[in-house]
């Protein structure tokens, strides 16, 4: 009984004295911009040479992939935020080229041992969705093609995927042995190299 005489005493004196719920005047993100005038002591270093646009050809080393940024009190778009692989990406993209490669393989035809289908890697692994011939005929199937063993068989259709290293060629070879798997027992005629 007590408590509920609280709360109305409370809720009685917040309205007997005029309380009002503060409203903002103004967004938050104008704020900053209002606040800014000129009268700030922090001054932005001005950007040239590598934030400069520059075309895919032109792009040499990696201080060419850092953007301009944005004009003070502007929200900086794609293209002038972008760094590194991303701004490589935009570049490529506004050119027409697909620097990834991110097109699917080729899921017309099932792959053949004489007539694999073939998967570009520019990096040591690479991993294969195998979704079936024809395609989305069984759940995706992981293969994991290397540079050791750039050929791999679906479990579940026995579609042949082929991998083709593009990347840099290592002049050492200090790399830890593979962990043995079954595969690894099978008898020397039954390989398919």
């Amino acid at each position: 009984m007590f408590s509920r005489s609280v709360i109305a005493t409370a809720r009685r004196a917040v309205v007997a004295q005029g309380f009002k719920p503060v409203v903002a005047r103004r967004a938050f993100s104008a704020s900053i911009v209002a606040r800014g005038g000129g009268h700030s002591h922090h001054h932005e270093p001005e950007v040239t040479g590598p934030g400069s646009l520059k075309p895919l050809s032109e792009i040499k080393v990696a201080s060419d992939l850092v953007g301009p940024g944005a004009e003070p009190g502007t929200v900086p778009t794609d293209l002038e935020q972008a760094t590194g692989l991303e701004r490589l990406e935009i570049l490529g993209k506004m050119e027409g080229i697909d620097v990834f490669n991110m097109k699917p393989l080729d899921a017309s035809r099932l792959g053949t041992m004489e007539d694999p289908i073939i998967a570009i890697s520019a990096g040591e692994e690479h991993y294969v969705g195998c979704t079936g011939f024809p395609a989305d005929s069984h759940v995706t199937m992981w293969l994991t093609l290397s540079r050791s063993r750039p050929i791999e068989r679906c479990t579940e259709c026995g579609n042949v995927i082929k991998m083709e290293y593009i990347g840099a060629e290592d002049a050492h070879s200090d790399a830890p042995e593979d962990p043995k798997t079954m595969a690894d027992f099978v008898k020397k005629e039954y390989w398919y190299n």
